[in-house]
């Protein structure tokens, strides 16, 4: 059988019917971009690995109890269980998120690049940088919607179901994310080179 040509559904079914394989190749499918949001978010490798290991504890126990019932829609679901303990997370201890990356973890490792040569390769790394920069030093709000829109690939209509404002207010969030960016790209004088 060829696990990785089945759908999420299928996948699902399978894994409750006792194929472990299946939630295996489900797994591998979705865990970089529902890993990358949850670092997003909280920028601590070891937290974000305690968190992801959170989320598909939920999303087993979930699918064990037959409470599942989001066909076709498995990644927006285990976005929104990330998303959750994320906001629990930073309700418990008050931090504020920075995008940047660390030692061990950079979200562009997860993005495939095609190979360029040396001098696009470090172009292409400071204008990541200083895009990190910018979104660092947007306001919670909107660099909450930047980053589940362009590091998550959610749409604005799951955004706002997700962060429970209306979509005209996650539309005005990104927004007026993209009019401070290029503020602070104008302020600074930078030059984004891609």
């Amino acid at each position: 059988m060829n696990f990785k040509a089945l759908s999420d559904q299928e996948l699902i079914e399978l894994y409750l019917l006792g194929n472990d394989k299946s939630f295996e190749i489900l797994l591998n499918r979705h865990k970089n971009k529902i890993y990358t949001s949850i670092y997003l978010f909280v920028k601590d490798h070891d937290l974000a690995e305690d968190i992801f290991q959170e989320v598909f504890i939920k999303i087993i126990d979930t699918l064990r109890k037959g409470k599942y019932n989001h066909e076709g829609k498995f990644l927006q679901w285990a976005m929104r269980i990330s998303y959750n303990l994320c906001v629990d997370y930073f309700r418990r201890s008050k931090r504020r998120t920075k995008v940047s990356p660390s030692e061990t973890f950079d979200i562009f490792d997860v993005l495939e690049v095609q190979d360029d040569n040396m001098e696009t390769t470090i172009m292409k790394s400071q204008t990541y940088a200083k895009v990190k920069e910018l979104v660092d030093a947007l306001p919670d709000e909107q660099r909450e919607v930047v980053i589940l829109r362009h590091y998550a690939d959610m749409s604005f209509k799951e955004i706002a179901a997700l962060t429970r404002v209306s979509i005209n207010t996650a539309l005005g969030r990104m927004r007026y994310a993209l009019i401070n960016m290029r503020k602070m790209v104008d302020e600074r004088q930078l030059m984004l080179q891609y």
